[in-house]
This record gives C-alpha cells, sequence and structure tokens, in this order.
C-alpha cells in the first residue's frame, strides 16, 4: 500500500513540477511518475547540499523537494531541447 501511495504522490509532484517549469503539452501518468521520482531525487539532495530541511514527507516521500526537483529537472530537460 506504501509503493502505490508513494507512485501516486510521485505522479502528482511529476506533474506539477512540469507545469511550475512552463511544460504545456500533455504527458502521461508514467511520465509524471518518472518526473516524480528523478525530482525527489534531485530535490532531496538539493536539500541535503544546502543543508535544508525535507519538510513534508509522507511514505518518506519529499514531496515538496519533489515538486522543485522535477520543475528544476524539466527546466534543464527544456533549455538542452530547445533549438
Amino acid at each position: 500500500m506504501s509503493f502505490l501511495f508513494s507512485l501516486l504522490i510521485a505522479a502528482i509532484a511529476g506533474s506539477l513540477g512540469a507545469r511550475l517549469a512552463g511544460r504545456t503539452k500533455p504527458q502521461g501518468c508514467l511520465v509524471s511518475i518518472v518526473l516524480g521520482f528523478i525530482g525527489s531525487l534531485l530535490g532531496g539532495w538539493l536539500a541535503r547540499q544546502l543543508d535544508l530541511p525535507l519538510l513534508w514527507t509522507p511514505a518518506d516521500f519529499p514531496v515538496i523537494w519533489a515538486i522543485i526537483g522535477a520543475a528544476l529537472f524539466v527546466a534543464l530537460l527544456n533549455l538542452i531541447s530547445r533549438r
């Protein structure tokens, strides 16, 4: 049950992070989940490097930092893929 809850949180975090970074094209649920997990790793790492608290972490998933990390990751992808 905890794994399914983590997938749901990752999907929401990935979707919100992509919207914050300016992604306007619709994306699938799987892409949102992957973005959420990448954002969680990137955001958690960033929080530890800056010595900041992880804030709200239901099921050991740093939601706020996952959204921030997903937004940073999508912004980086947009920067790289722009022509």
